[in-house]
């Protein structure tokens, strides 16, 4: 016996329907959206072809009516969202960092670092000594915060580096999206193995999650690549040899904005001879660091043979 079509409806019951859908189901957010109403926002309008950005308080969207077809191509992504736990970019293929959007897919992290709101903020630039003009992204992923730092500083050449081949596909698809390729290199480079210098900046949001949190994660971040995200027994086995090395890449007056996460307690454990600048970020004031070039001197004693 086959089930009855769905009867039509509108497209604010089918938004309602679908918050309540996904409110109730226990999923983790955090790639894009932080709540069910907002995550049931995305998928219906996307699976829809609507604008992201409708209006949907207004009758003229909220009364429009939908097709059987319609709701049924909704409800496949629904029950993909739910069935499959896989964040709602993975399903889009989309994913926007401070409104601009990128693509991705399951060969990179989704992105979401805050290092993105320190560029458009320009609570970087007050610690340069001037704008920057070589610029680095360590572990790019699909390079939005390297897209991001080319618009924030139209005159700077930008590398994006990461060690994933797979990350960095994903990387060239969004320079070809952003017309950004005469500006920002790709490079495959474990850590700063393949990546020279000097540069002004270095940006890095590393893999720093440690090893208990990473067993406490959700289907939904388990569903990122574990080489971005996993940082070892204190979520510091990427930064040691990166803080040991980074000062020789860095020209005079340069500086690293590190992301750490909340492994701030980590992070001073592991380098208590520091003192970094904490940028504020909507996450607070301990996530992301700035560490001048004069800063790093005294890690370079520490470099691994």
């Amino acid at each position: 016996m086959t089930a009855p079509a769905p009867s039509q409806t509108t497209l604010g019951a089918l938004l309602a329907a679908a918050e309540q859908q996904l409110g109730a189901a226990d999923l983790a957010f955090g790639h894009g959206t932080t709540n069910a109403h907002d995550e049931a926002a995305w998928l219906v309008l996307w699976s829809l072809g609507l604008p992201l950005d409708a209006d949907l308080n207004d009758p003229a969207w909220a009364n429009r009516p939908l097709t059987p077809a319609q709701q049924t191509q909704t409800a496949r992504l629904l029950q993909a969202r739910i069935g499959q736990r896989k964040p709602a970019a993975y399903l889009t293929r989309q994913a926007w960092l401070q409104g601009v959007p990128f693509y991705v897919d399951e060969r990179a992290i989704i992105p979401r670092s805050l290092v993105a709101e320190t560029l458009a903020s320009g609570s970087i630039d007050a610690w340069l000594g001037r704008q920057p003009r070589r610029v680095l992204d360590l572990c790019t992923g699909n390079g939005s915060l390297a897209v991001l730092a080319a618009l924030a500083w139209p005159g700077a050449q930008i590398d994006a580096a990461d060690i994933s081949m797979d990350a960095l596909a994903v990387a060239r698809i969004n320079l070809d999206q952003h017309h950004l390729h005469q500006r920002i290199r790709l490079l495959q480079s474990d850590s700063l193995a393949a990546c020279p210098g000097p540069y002004d900046l270095i940006l890095c949001n590393p893999p720093y999650v440690n090893t208990q949190s990473m067993t406490a994660l959700p289907p939904e971040y388990r569903a990122e690549p574990e080489l971005a995200l996993a940082g070892g027994a204190d979520g510091m086995d990427f930064i040691r040899p990166l803080l040991a090395a980074v000062h020789a890449h860095l020209a005079d007056g340069g500086a690293l904005v590190l992301e750490i996460g909340h492994e701030r307690p980590n992070f001073e454990a592991a380098f208590p001879h520091l003192n970094p600048i904490w940028l504020d970020t909507s996450a607070g004031g301990d996530q992301v660091l700035l560490l001048a070039r004069d800063m790093l001197a005294v890690c370079t004693a520490e470099r691994p043979a």
